[in-house]
C-alpha cells in the first residue's frame, strides 16, 4: 500500500511515493528541471499561473511513476503541501480569473496596514494573533479595489493547495490552518474571521468552507485521474501550507519542538500550546496541522524572504553558473565575518521581521582591494543566518525557546558552511533528516486516511542524516560579528 505526497512550491513541484509498510520513499520526482518563473510586472509584485503548477504536477507524477512499478490502485491517499499566503480566484466553472498573487508579493502591504489601524491593533492581535498584513485576505481586498471586474466574477478565493485539491476532486475546501495563514481565522471564536471579511467588504460566500487538516477531503475524479495517471476515487486526505507541513515532515508536532527550512525563503517554525503574538506582528502565529480545541497547537513562524534566492542570484549573476557545491567550497575559503563585508539579504519583497519594509538587499563594507568572490559568497550565507537570528530574537520574547532545530538535508542546509554558521549563531544543535515537503505530505495523507494507526507510525522511515553541534569557539566569534551585522541593519533602517 502506498500514499502520495505533493509539494507545490514557487520554485518547483515535487511528488513522492511512500510505502506505508516500511515508511520508505520508493520514488520521487520534480518538475521543472529549472526553477519556475515568477512574474514581476511591477516592482514588489510576484505572480504565477496556477495552470502552470498543474502542468508541472502532472509532469512530476509521470516522472515518479516511471521510476517504480506499482499498481496505481494501491496508491490509497494523496496529501498536498503548498506555498503559503497565495491567492487563487476562480469563477463558477472553476476557471482561474487571474494569475495567483503569491507569498512574496508586496502589493497589499498598505491595505493590511490600514486594516490594522482601522480595526484596531489590540482587536487584530487578540482575534487573529497577527496584523492583516500582506496576507491572503489583504491580497483579495486589493483585487476588489483595483480589479473590480475580475472581483465581480469570483466564485471562490482559495490558497494554492486548495486549487490543486480542486483540480483533483472538483471540490473547493480549505482548512483552519489555511484560513489562519490568510488571516481569515478568528482564534477567539474558533471560526472564520468575520471581523476582517466585514471590514474588507468581502462576501463570506467567496471563502471556502474549512475541513480538518487530516480528513477525507475529496476523491480523485475520473478526469483528474486520467490526467495524472492515477486511479479514480483515490482520496485527498491532507493539505497544509509548506511551513506547517515542513514541521510535520520532521515530526515537529509538540510544544518546544522547532523546525527550520532554507529554500527560496528561510523559516524557523516553533510549536507552542499558547496563543501568543508579537505586538508588532514581525513574526506570525498560525494554527498548526495538529491543532484541536482540546489540545491547541500553534506554529510561531519566522520568515526571511531572501534566503536561497540570494544564493541563486549570486550563482546566475556573479558566479557564471558555478555549481552550488563549488560556491560552498569557495565561500569556506573566506574567514568568518568575510573581512568586514556584510550582506543584508532583504531583496525579495516586503519583510515581516522589518515590519513589512521592502528595503532591498544591501552590500556594505565592500573594499575593492580586499574582497573577492569568496567573501561575497560567505557574506551571503552569513547574512542569511544573521537575518534568521534577528527574527529568532523576536520569537524568544514570545516564549519560544530554540535549543535544538530539525531541518531537512536540503537547500541551504546542504552547505556545510551554512549549517555550521547556523548552529553557532543560533547557539543550537541542528538535526538534519532525509526528508522534504513532498514526503511530509505523503505521511500526512496516511494519517488523514487512517492508514497509520497513530501519527508516530507515520514517521517509522524518518532517519537522521547528520547532527551539528555548535562549536564553542565559533559561538564566541560570531557573537561579535552578528552584533556588527545587526548594527549595519539598524543604521540602514533608520536612514530610509
Amino acid at each position: 500500500m502506498y500514499v502520495l505526497g505533493y509539494d507545490v512550491g514557487s520554485s518547483s513541484i515535487k511528488a513522492s511515493l511512500l510505502d506505508t509498510g516500511t515508511g520508505d520513499i520508493v520514488a520521487s520526482a520534480s518538475s521543472p528541471d529549472k526553477e519556475l518563473d515568477i512574474l514581476a510586472i511591477k516592482p514588489g509584485w510576484a505572480e504565477q499561473h496556477p495552470e502552470t503548477w498543474w502542468e508541472h504536477l502532472k509532469n512530476a507524477t509521470a516522472r515518479m511513476l516511471s521510476r517504480v512499478h506499482v499498481n496505481t490502485r494501491d496508491i490509497r491517499a494523496v496529501g498536498i503541501s503548498y506555498q503559503m499566503h497565495g491567492l487563487v480566484v476562480v469563477d463558477k466553472n472553476h476557471r482561474v480569473l487571474r494569475p495567483s498573487i503569491i507569498w512574496c508579493d508586496s502589493r497589499a502591504v498598505e491595505t493590511g496596514e490600514r486594516a490594522f489601524e482601522d480595526i484596531g491593533k489590540e482587536t487584530c492581535l487578540r482575534h487573529f494573533l497577527n496584523s492583516p498584513g500582506n496576507f491572503t485576505a489583504s491580497k483579495l481586498k486589493w483585487v476588489k479595489e483595483n480589479e473590480p471586474e475580475i472581483y465581480s466574477r469570483i466564485h471562490k478565493a482559495m490558497l494554492p493547495g486548495d486549487y490543486i485539491a480542486m483540480k483533483m476532486s472538483g471540490e473547493i475546501k480549505t482548512t483552519p490552518s489555511g484560513l489562519s495563514e490568510g488571516i481569515m481565522w478568528d482564534f477567539v471564536k474558533e471560526g472564520p474571521a468575520d471581523i476582517v471579511l466585514d471590514y474588507y467588504g468581502i462576501s463570506k460566500e467567496i471563502i471556502s468552507d474549512p475541513v480538518p487538516t487530516f480528513s477525507m477531503q475529496g476523491e480523485m475524479t475520473s478526469d483528474a485521474a486520467s490526467e495524472l495517471g492515477l486511479h479514480p476515487g483515490t482520496v485527498i486526505s491532507y493539505r497544509a501550507g509548506d511551513q506547517p507541513n515542513n514541521a510535520l515532515s520532521l515530526n515537529v508536532l509538540n510544544p518546544g519542538e522547532v523546525a527550520a527550512t532554507a529554500g527560496t525563503s528561510g523559516v524557523v517554525y516553533g510549536v507552542t500550546d499558547k496563543a501568543r503574538y508579537d505586538p508588532r506582528s514581525r513574526v506570525n502565529t498560525f494554527v498548526h496541522v495538529n491543532y484541536a480545541p482540546e489540545t491547541p497547537r500553534y506554529g510561531v513562524l519566522l520568515c526571511i524572504n531572501g534566503t536561497g534566492i540570494l544564493n541563486s542570484w549570486l550563482r546566475h549573476n556573479v558566479m557564471g553558473e558555478s555549481s552550488y557545491e563549488e560556491m560552498n567550497d569557495l565561500a569556506s575559503q573566506a574567514e568568518p565575518g568575510a573581512t568586514g563585508l556584510f550582506i543584508l539579504p532583504y531583496g525579495n519583497g516586503a519583510e515581516r521581521t522589518l515590519e513589512n519594509r521592502d528595503i532591498g538587499a544591501v552590500f556594505t563594507g565592500l573594499k575593492f582591494n580586499t574582497h573577492n568572490r569568496s567573501h561575497y559568497l560567505r557574506a551571503a550565507q552569513e547574512g542569511i543566518v544573521f537575518a534568521m537570528r534577528y527574527g529568532l530574537d523576536i520569537t524568544r520574547t514570545m516564549g519560544v525557546e530554540v535549543n535544538k532545530v530539525r531541518a531537512g538535508h536540503a537547500n541551504m542546509f546542504l552547505s556545510p558552511l551554512f549549517r555550521e554558521v547556523f548552529a553557532a549563531v543560533t547557539e543550537s544543535t541542528v538535526e538534519l533528516y532525509n526528508t522534504d515537503g513532498s514526503q511530509g505530505a505523503a505521511r500526512g495523507a496516511g494519517i488523514g486516511a487512517g492508514i497509520f494507526r497513530n501519527p508516530s507510525d507515520a514517521f517509522a522511515g524518518l532517519k537522521t542524516a547528520e547532527v551539528i553541534e555548535p562549536r564553542s569557539e565559533l559561538i564566541e566569534r560570531y557573537r561579535d560579528i552578528y552584533q556588527q551585522w545587526r548594527s549595519c541593519l539598524e543604521r540602514y533602517i533608520h536612514k530610509i
